[in-house]
């Protein structure tokens, strides 16, 4: 097994930035792929970024283009989410996610383990 545990969220002003971070720790050799998502009250569950643990390209939702940036510490075992430019729009539960198999890397159901979440308000 998984486990993820996200941290960074905050309240911020529009136009300001926050790094989250995602620690994973169990069997993570294991992990294939991971990801950002995020949930605002009544909507769905998006897909927000992602990546393949072992390199190469990096994916992201048209609406966080050149203003989110996703990327991974090795070492750490650490996921990141750079969030600059924030918008109001932005404000949701944003979530970690890994699996050890993924192909549509921005889709929920790809993803069997998934953290705890944690809230960005933008106002």
């Amino acid at each position: 097994h998984v486990q993820l545990v996200e941290s960074g969220g905050g309240s911020v002003q529009a136009g300001e930035s926050l790094r989250l971070s995602c620690a994973a720790s169990g069997y993570t050799h294991a992990i294939y792929c991971m990801a950002w998502f995020r949930q605002a009250p009544g909507k769905e569950r998006e897909g927000v970024a992602a990546l393949y643990t072992g390199g190469g390209s990096t994916y992201y939702a048209d609406s966080v283009k050149g203003r989110f940036t996703i990327s991974q510490d090795n070492a750490k075992n650490t996921l990141y989410l750079q969030m600059n430019s924030l918008k109001t729009e932005d404000t949701a539960m944003y979530y970690c996610a890994a699996d050890p198999l993924c192909t549509i890397l921005l889709r929920p159901s790809e993803y069997n383990y998934w953290g705890q979440g944690t809230q960005v308000t933008v106002s």
